[in-house]
């Protein structure tokens, strides 16, 4: 798994490519997230249109990513979610925990209500 920081307005974009499994990658993106955090960025939309599958490990990693931005005020919502982790998620019923949007302006923009 690879992932690309990019800033779109209010929001901190974090793009997930490939495989995310946990980790190296996800202490990688524990790192990012904290820093992000430090930093006072606090809203966080995940990006999932590049990646192919998601395991276990990696839905605790997103786990762990909303905790961290929601413990600092803010939050880290899911953009771009294909039919195969969306039924992961609905299997898990983290589809009730995350927020979610078809797109990342729609989860960009969800941070201004």
């Amino acid at each position: 798994m690879n992932f690309n920081v990019d800033e779109k307005y209010n929001a901190v974009v974090i793009t997930l490519k490939g495989n995310v499994m946990g980790g190296p990658d996800g202490a990688k993106l524990h790192d990012t997230l904290h820093d992000l955090k430090e930093e006072g960025k606090k809203n966080v939309v995940v990006d999932l249109s590049k990646t192919k599958f998601m395991n276990s490990s990696g839905l605790g990693m997103l786990i762990s990513g909303m905790t961290t931005m929601r413990n600092a005020g803010g939050d880290l919502r899911l953009a771009n979610v294909a039919d195969r982790i969306q039924s992961l998620l609905v299997i898990t019923k983290l589809i009730t925990v995350f927020k979610h949007y078809d797109s990342v302006d729609d989860a960009v923009n969800s941070y201004e209500d």
